[in-house]
């Protein structure tokens, strides 16, 4: 559903016109118009994700003049096959700032699976993205685990057990974790979790989310793990920023150069798209990921 929710939102954005914007549709034609910055309201009616919805439109405003500003009303900041809200707070937009694209975000309201019912905005300045090279880490700076639950959900301390869960697995880490708990109004009961290591020259992540009948000491175990192996490794992006910092790198003036932790099929077929609309090609080597355009400026 944040597919069709994105294509829509886009064409309001713009100014465009889409054809086949349907859910069950075999064919979409989209007619962009041109961009401007504005004010956008994006109503959702389902528990469709904000932060999927939020990255598709983040790209086509940023070569505009002054500040767009997106209201989402509706939707789930933290759902399933998508960056949960701390993700996209800590690590994306770690990253897009690295390149100078300014994204500030403010939730009023937390939306889970199966209501949503979010309320957040999302503030995007123009810029021309900056080209990036990021193959070292550098030394760690901190360890950050973010809980988060809805608050219907504090007297069984679940964000407190998600915790407990992590640090269970984590062991012994080079610095000790530091810890941020958050209960939030939401429609529905939901949890997430995100684990961050911030090191001199980048920030790697992981997450996992709650569920029905998923033990909180369940979600803290798996977003544990799932940070290990992101943090054991020597890239500079985890393997889901590997795949959200392409569209940057393409919109960028000169060559960019990235070491991931993973190069996932899914980033292989971003890399493939890109490359239809974009002037240039993306070489993979092993871990290393650099974006050439055609032509520099």
């Amino acid at each position: 559903m944040q597919h069709l929710v994105a294509v829509r939102a886009l064409a309001e954005l713009c100014g465009g016109s889409v054809q086949g914007a349907e859910v069950g549709s075999r064919e979409l034609v989209f007619r962009p118009g041109r961009v401007a910055a504005k004010q956008v309201p994006v109503q959702i009616g389902t528990a469709a994700s904000i932060t999927l919805i939020a990255q598709c439109l983040i790209p086509a405003v940023l070569l505009t003049h002054g500040t767009t500003r997106i209201a989402f009303s509706g939707g789930a900041t933290d759902t399933a096959f998508a960056p949960p809200f701390d993700y996209v707070r800590e690590v994306f937009l770690w990253f897009l700032r690295r390149v100078g694209v300014v994204v500030n975000t403010s939730v009023a309201k937390r939306g889970y699976y199966p209501r949503g019912g979010s309320e957040v905005e999302v503030e995007i300045a123009a810029a021309r993205p900056r080209p990036t090279v990021a193959t070292e880490r550098g030394r760690l700076r901190e360890i950050r685990i973010l809980s988060s639950a809805a608050s219907v959900l504090r007297p069984r301390k679940v964000a407190e057990r998600q915790i407990e869960g992590a640090v269970s697995v984590l062991g012994s880490l080079p610095i000790a974790p530091k810890t941020n708990i958050e209960y939030a109004s939401s429609h529905s009961a939901g949890s997430a979790m995100c684990i961050v290591a911030e090191f001199e020259k980048t920030i790697v992540g992981a997450s996992a989310l709650g569920a029905r009948g998923k033990m909180a000491e369940k979600v803290g175990s798996e977003a544990a793990g799932n940070f290990l192996a992101e943090f054991n490794s020597t890239g500079c992006l985890d393997r889901h920023m590997a795949d959200q910092i392409l569209p940057y790198m393409a919109l960028a003036p000169t060559a960019s150069r990235v070491t991931v932790t993973e190069v996932t099929e899914h980033c292989r077929t971003n890399m493939w798209v890109i490359e239809k609309f974009v002037e240039g090609r993306f070489e993979v080597e092993e871990q290393m990921i650099e974006w050439k355009p055609s032509r520099a400026g």
